[in-house]
C-alpha cells in the first residue's frame, strides 16, 4: 500500500516576504530530495517543482535552481493570477515558522503573507485555477479554524468556511478545486476518490477501495486527472459530465505511483507527473507516452 508521507503552518496582509527574482541560477546539479507540488508557469515555458530546500526549475530541456531564499514550501497551488504556498521559511531569513498561508503574484519574485503565520503549514493546499477560491485541510487548531477538518476563503484566506466533508470517510491524502466553479472540490483517500460539489459539505464516493494519491483538475473543468495504486500504479481521468473513467498510459513505475499531477495552461495536452520515489515525467499527448525529465530525485 502506498500512502504519500506528509511532513512538515497571524500574518498582516500587505506585508512582503523579501525574495530574490526566481529566475533560473547558474548551471548547477538539481537534486529534488523531496517533492512537494508541481506547476507549470502561466506561458506553459516552465515548469517548477517545491521541495525541502526551495524551487527547482525545469525550461527548455535544462534544471536549475530558482534563486532566493531556500525555503521548505509545503502545499503548493498554482492559479492563473497567483501562486499559493505554505510552509517553513528558510535558514536565516528572519521569518516567523511556520510560514501561514502565502502567496505570490509574480511568478514566486515576492510573497505576500495572507495570514496564520507561527500558526499553520498546511500540507494539502489548493486553489481553483481561475476562481481563486482556496481550500485546505487543517489538522489542528488555529486562530481562524477552531477545528480540525476541510476548509475554505472565497477571498484570499481574509475569513475561512468551515465544511463538513459528510460522505469523506478518511484524511485525504490529496485535494483539488475545479478551475471555475469554487463549490466543486475533489478530495483522494486511501479508500478512494470523491466528489462534492456544494463547498465540501457533501463527498459523492467516485471510487471506491481503491487507494488514490494525486488528483487534478484539467484546466478546461472538464475532467479530472487521479492517480491511485491497486497492486499497480493506475493513471486515470474522470469524465465530471458523465463519470465515466478511462485509464491512461504510464511509464514503468517499480514499486512507485504518482504522487502529483499538472497541466500547461498554454499547452493542454501537456502534462506532467512525479512520483513517491522522486521521479518526474513529461507528457505531449495527454498522458498516452511519457518522457523521463528526473529519476530517484536526480535531473536529467
Amino acid at each position: 500500500m502506498y500512502m504519500r508521507t506528509m511532513l512538515c503552518r497571524t500574518i498582516s496582509t500587505g506585508v512582503l516576504i523579501g525574495l530574490a527574482h526566481l529566475t533560473a541560477g547558474a548551471a548547477t546539479t538539481v537534486t529534488l530530495k523531496h517533492i512537494h507540488g508541481l506547476a507549470f508557469s502561466q506561458d506553459g515555458q516552465q515548469l517548477s517543482i517545491p521541495s525541502h530546500d526551495g524551487l527547482a526549475l525545469y525550461r527548455d530541456g535544462h534544471w536549475s535552481k530558482a534563486v532566493g531564499p531556500e525555503h521548505d514550501y509545503m502545499g503548493f497551488a498554482a492559479g492563473r493570477q497567483a501562486i499559493y504556498s505554505s510552509g517553513h521559511p528558510a535558514s536565516g531569513s528572519g521569518l516567523v515558522n511556520p510560514l501561514g498561508l502565502i502567496k505570490s503574484s509574480d511568478g514566486g519574485s515576492t510573497w505576500q503573507q495572507l495570514g496564520l503565520q507561527g500558526e499553520s503549514d498546511f500540507h494539502l493546499l489548493a486553489s481553483g485555477f481561475d476562481s481563486g477560491a482556496l481550500y485546505v485541510y487543517n489538522t489542528r487548531p488555529n486562530s481562524k479554524m477552531t477545528s480540525a477538518g476541510l476548509y475554505y476563503s472565497l477571498n484570499d484566506g481574509t475569513t475561512w468556511q468551515h465544511a463538513l466533508a459528510q460522505g469523506m470517510d478518511s484524511e485525504p491524502n490529496a485535494l483539488a478545486v475545479h478551475p471555475s466553479d469554487s463549490k466543486t472540490v475533489a478530495v483522494a483517500t486511501s479508500n478512494g476518490l470523491f466528489l462534492s460539489n456544494d463547498a465540501g459539505e457533501h463527498f459523492q464516493p467516485i471510487l471506491q477501495n481503491v487507494q488514490v494519491l494525486s488528483i487534478c483538475f484539467s484546466i478546461d473543468g472538464k475532467s479530472l486527472w487521479f492517480g491511485s495504486y491497486d497492486k499497480l500504479p493506475q493513471l486515470s481521468t474522470l469524465d465530471l459530465k458523465t463519470h465515466e473513467i478511462n485509464a491512461l498510459g504510464l511509464p514503468s513505475l517499480n514499486q512507485d505511483a504518482v504522487a502529483y499531477l499538472a497541466q500547461s495552461p498554454k499547452i493542454p495536452q501537456e502534462w506532467a507527473l512525479a512520483t513517491i520515489k522522486r521521479d518526474v515525467y513529461l507528457s505531449q499527448d495527454e498522458g498516452k507516452t511519457w518522457t523521463a525529465i528526473a529519476q530517484a530525485g536526480q535531473a536529467l
